[in-house]
């Protein structure tokens, strides 16, 4: 094996023929970490290839005066607005919802809240219980232990008891405070007899995994300049690479290729200067998001695999799920520094999470208070729920949001739907010239509807609080925009790509991490269980090898 260890660019990726991994994972965010950290540890020779490269803190804007006009440009969500070399631009034309994704080391951890709740042991048995979308083939119980285990790699900070879940051994952390914003929003639910908590998070408050205690800047979407937020940069890549993993840097995979088994025999990636490099592994693992993934799926066709790489079910890229979220944003006559994070969330509601049929719609939401930003922030607010753009009665509209505001976020369940797919873009291509995805998208009239109820709950909420008006936005700006479902899992290879662990039916050595192969949407931000579910890959294929070696 001359493969190198450590981590370089992969300008500098050199093998001979014969070099071989044990395993290659396409994608370094938290479900490639998590595996990678976990299989590196047991004398696995993995290599993840990550398109992006590393990103220090000390370019985060977070406590910079530039912070707010950097989320518009650099540091903002959309792919498509950063446009940066490592990016791959979206064909959103036909989409109601826009994906948030990041290529980096660390992948979408580096601008996710870090939100850090757990799926509710309903959400993988809607067919069951409610008689929509469909059951998934595991259980709450199944995942538990790795729960567990990814709240302890991600130093979740949660404050245990929260009587919306079954009760579990604890986290290692205790909650953030929930900020004068936070008790407000308390209030309004007590008076209300609805279901509150301190909000978990993955955001240390003392030092641990290579973080440091959080001093609440509330920017934590557009990466953490502190070093508290469980990026896996900080919390997994460095612990993976002391025992032996490699990573490499701008590392563009465009093609799979399998060899007469219909098994992958290698992975064919471009560099930052374009050059072809190969590599060969026993296992091959896709941890690229429910858009990349399904791309890399659908760019590798072969004979044996006309329509796309482990395909025979004409799933790959279909059931797309994004988790629409919506906004209330109640007004109060006082000042409660609504600029202090985490952000994350500082306080969460699952009052409305189930089905009620009495409702006139399907699944539900969570709710949960977030910083509501800076004077920019405040601006956008007020300007997208049709307030004065410029001259006196703008800078009015500011002054009532700016500190005196608690934001709502309403994080909702969507049915997965075959025509809510990913496909390759016939026109737009990347900057290596590959075809870059086209996503359709549409928010169904249950989602319309379910969102409607919510905001009319959350008015209510916010007014018990005491609000003297409440803004309502039924598309949050720049929601999350969670992607999942597009290669979902199960145990008939006629339904689904791949088994219960993630291995693809058709292609023995192939897993999905991501959040490609959920059969359903929850109501929470999918991290803690995407990280679950690889987690829980990783030490089967662990157990396996061991049961071969015996």
């Amino acid at each position: 094996m001359t493969i190198k260890r450590g981590t370089y660019p992969a300008t500098q990726f050199d093998s001979t023929p014969g070099d071989r991994a044990d395993v290659v994972v396409v994608g370094s965010g938290p479900s490639g970490a998590t595996l990678a950290k976990e299989l590196s540890a047991m004398g696995f020779h993995v290599v993840c290839l990550e398109q992006g490269r590393w990103i220090d803190t000390h370019e985060y804007t977070g406590n910079r005066d530039e912070y707010e006009l950097s989320t518009y440009g650099r540091w903002h969500s959309s792919s498509n607005v950063r446009a940066m070399p490592e990016d791959y631009p979206l064909n959103l034309a036909d989409s109601d919802v826009s994906p948030v994704m990041y290529n980096a080391v660390g992948g979408g951890s580096i601008h996710f809240g870090a939100y850090w709740h757990r799926y509710m042991p309903s959400d993988f048995k809607l067919r069951t219980l409610y008689g929509v979308a469909d059951d998934w083939p595991i259980s709450w119980d199944d995942l538990a232990p790795h729960y567990d285990a990814v709240d302890r790699d991600f130093a979740a900070a949660a404050m245990p008891g929260d009587t919306a879940f079954p009760q579990t051994p604890g986290v290692t952390l205790p909650a953030h405070p929930i900020n004068d914003y936070g008790r407000l929003f308390a209030q309004g639910m007590n008076k209300m007899g609805w279901h509150w908590w301190p909000a978990s998070n993955a955001i240390a408050n003392t030092n641990r995994n290579g973080l440091v205690p959080c001093v609440r800047y509330g920017v934590c979407e557009a990466g953490c300049p502190n070093g508290s937020k469980a990026s896996v940069d900080i919390t997994h890549w460095p612990v993976a690479l002391k025992h032996g993993a490699t990573l490499v840097t701008g590392a563009r995979v465009r093609q799979l290729v399998i060899d007469e088994r219909s098994t992958v025999d290698s992975a064919v990636f471009l560099d930052d200067e374009g050059r072809e490099h190969r590599i060969k592994a026993d296992l091959f693992v896709l941890a690229a998001n429910g858009i990349g993934t399904s791309r890399l799926l659908q760019l590798s066709t072969s004979s044996r695999f006309p329509s796309g790489l482990a395909n025979s079910s004409g799933l790959v890229g279909k059931r797309l799920m994004l988790n629409p979220t919506a906004m209330a944003v109640g007004i109060f006559d006082e000042e409660l520094a609504s600029w202090y994070g985490p952000a994350g969330n500082t306080a969460h509601s699952f009052e409305f999470v189930e089905t009620d049929a009495t409702r006139g719609h399907v699944l539900g939401a969570s709710w949960g208070t977030t910083p509501a930003g800076g004077p920019i922030a405040a601006y956008a607010l007020s300007t997208a729920a049709g307030g004065v753009r410029a001259g006196a009665g703008m800078l009015d509209g500011v002054r009532d949001i700016l500190g005196r505001s608690v934001l709502m976020s309403i994080c909702s369940s969507d049915l997965p739907n075959e025509n809510n797919r990913v496909t390759l873009d016939r026109e737009l291509t990347d900057s290596h010239g590959i075809p870059a995805p086209r996503v359709e998208y549409t928010k169904d009239q249950n989602s319309r509807d379910l969102i409607e109820f919510h905001l009319d709950r959350a008015t209510e909420a916010l007014e018990a609080a005491g609000a003297v008006r409440v803004l309502r936005y039924p598309e949050m700006p720049d929601q999350p925009g969670h992607i999942l479902g597009t290669a979902r899992m199960g145990t008939d290879p006629e339904t689904s790509v791949v088994d219960p662990y993630g291995r693809a039916h058709d292609v023995p050595n192939l897993f999905i991490v991501d959040g490609s192969v959920f059969p359903s949407a929850g109501t929470v931000g999918p991290t803690n269980t995407i990280s679950a579910f690889a987690h829980r890959t990783a030490h089967h294929i662990i157990n396996r090898a061991m049961e071969q070696e015996d």
